[in-house]
């Protein structure tokens, strides 16, 4: 009985010594998608006020682009649950890889440990372009098939476009691009007829007069962009939001997932962050794990209707 009393003080001191020396290596910060873009902006603005809370705490963001997400967020599963890797990932992409079967996660895979911002979808066209509201893209599209730039098949733009296909009865030409840069390019060059984005990837240039967003895709105006309808203003009920929320794998000991969860709610509680993260166009959405999580839930039996009706 003194030896296994003496095991499990043992184990026990082990488990406390780990989680006392933590961190104590670099730390990977996974970024689904390509350097510079909106996600790869809030990691490294995550990262810069992280360092103030973990004095010495060494981190490194790590770019793994391609297949709308799909790569980055397998490769954050498939690390070593050691509390060494942070994972962020953006929605709709994320949960509808798994509605899709394409991958091999489960929102069970991993400890949810927040949502950092939010990003409204818009649609937005060159400033050249006839189009105003919504009431003339439907015009136009019923007159003769139009090129809508989404950010991949599944995106949230891929599923803002099919929401305002399925109300309106039109169809356009989705093409399919790999990413933002892409789709800025495009409606800069009036090279297709309307992009279906978020809002951050577009607002300095709509401020600048080089494009016209003609609807955000909300309930209500951003505070950031009030002379924006809303679709809903537009009586259009086709609604969209990206959030970019950060996890780690499921088995990190739950004494590290517990501190890494604390640095999450004193970074997005920081006021230098939130004023950083305000003049990146970076709108803040801060939502603790279990509320985040059950947000996610929702939003993949959501998805899983839409699948269901026009699979992809």
């Amino acid at each position: 009985m003194k030896k296994v009393l003496s095991t499990l003080a043992l184990c026990a001191a082990m488990t406390i010594g780990a989680s006392a020396g933590y961190p104590s290596k670099t730390i990977k910060l996974i970024v689904p998608s390509k350097a510079g873009g909106s996600t790869d902006t809030t990691a490294r603005l995550f990262i810069d006020t992280a360092k103030k809370y973990w004095k010495g705490a060494d981190f490194i963001v790590v770019n793994k682009p391609g297949a709308g997400g799909l790569i980055g967020f397998a490769y954050e599963q498939r690390q070593k649950p050691d509390g060494y890797t942070f994972g962020l990932m953006f929605t709709p992409q994320f949960v509808a890889h798994i509605v899709s079967k394409k991958a091999k996660y489960t929102l069970d895979d991993f400890n949810i440990i927040g949502n950092i911002a939010q990003d409204p979808g818009i649609v937005v066209v060159n400033a050249s372009s006839e189009v105003k509201t919504l009431d003339d893209l439907v015009k136009l599209a019923k007159a003769k098939k139009i090129t809508a730039a989404v950010n991949g098949i599944g995106s949230d733009d891929f599923l803002a476009a099919k929401q305002f296909e399925a109300q309106t009865g039109v169809s356009f030409n989705l093409l399919p691009t790999k990413g933002s840069t892409e789709q800025k390019t495009a409606i800069l060059g009036n090279h297709v007829e309307v992009a279906f984005m978020n809002l951050s990837q577009m607002l300095a240039n709509h401020k600048a007069g080089k494009v016209r967003i003609i609807a955000i895709l909300d309930k209500k105006r951003a505070d950031v962009a009030p002379d924006i309808p809303t679709s809903v203003e537009q009586k259009y009920n086709v609604l969209m939001t990206a959030t970019r929320g950060m996890l780690v794998r499921k088995e990190v000991k739950k004494e590290i997932a517990d501190k890494i969860s604390d640095l999450y709610m004193k970074v997005v509680k920081d006021p230098g962050f939130q004023e950083k993260a305000k003049k990146s166009f970076i709108f803040l959405d801060p939502r603790p794990g279990a509320e985040y999580k059950s947000y996610l839930e929702g939003l993949q039996a959501d998805t899983q209707k839409v699948f269901d009706k026009t699979p992809w």
